[in-house]
């Protein structure tokens, strides 16, 4: 293996260091960091600091539009506040009324059943005078009957006429 580097090695020369300024240029390398330790700062600067300026205009219009907004939201949090409680407002009102309109309900409907049993009892008591009364007729027409038919067989001629003279006694008294 030495012996195939040997020939590369040979043909190279050797190794060390070159110290010639002209042939390794570092005086083109020190010019060219010289003018970029020059020019550079300002170039850069113009350019970071234009940077700076834009990204600090950037972050006030941000924290103006972050005011705005909390502006924004705390209206609105306060407007939906309202808003729920007028809906809350709103609500009662409405449970209130069906609670009113329920009671009323039940107060009309308790006293059309009053007004029907009323109603019912007066028809009632109405009806069993009429039936009373009819049944008073009936048994009277029927005690008549009877009577009139037992009559001329239990009565004679004196009882008849002695009945006849007190029933026309009454009739005057009265």
């Amino acid at each position: 293996m030495t012996a195939l580097l040997d020939p590369l090695l040979a043909s190279h020369g050797s190794f060390g260091f070159n110290l010639d300024p002209f042939e390794t240029n570092i005086i083109n390398l020190a010019i060219v960091i010289a003018g970029l330790w020059k020019f550079l700062p300002g170039f850069l600067g113009s350019i970071l600091e234009r940077r700076r300026t834009a990204i600090l205009a950037d972050l006030g219009d941000a924290e103006d539009r972050l005011t705005t907004a909390g502006a924004a939201l705390a209206q609105a949090q306060r407007e939906l506040a309202e808003a729920q409680q007028k809906a809350a407002q709103i609500r009662s009102d409405g449970e209130a009324r069906a609670q009113a309109i329920r009671l009323d309900s039940e107060r009309r409907t308790v006293e059309e059943m009053v007004r029907v049993k009323q109603g019912a009892a007066s028809d009632l008591s109405t009806e069993a005078a009429r039936v009373t009364q009819q049944l008073r007729r009936e048994a009277a027409r029927l005690a008549i009957e009877k009577a009139l038919a037992e009559l001329p067989g239990r009565l004679d001629g004196a009882a008849q006429s002695s009945l006849l003279d007190q029933s026309i006694a009454n009739l005057g008294a009265s």
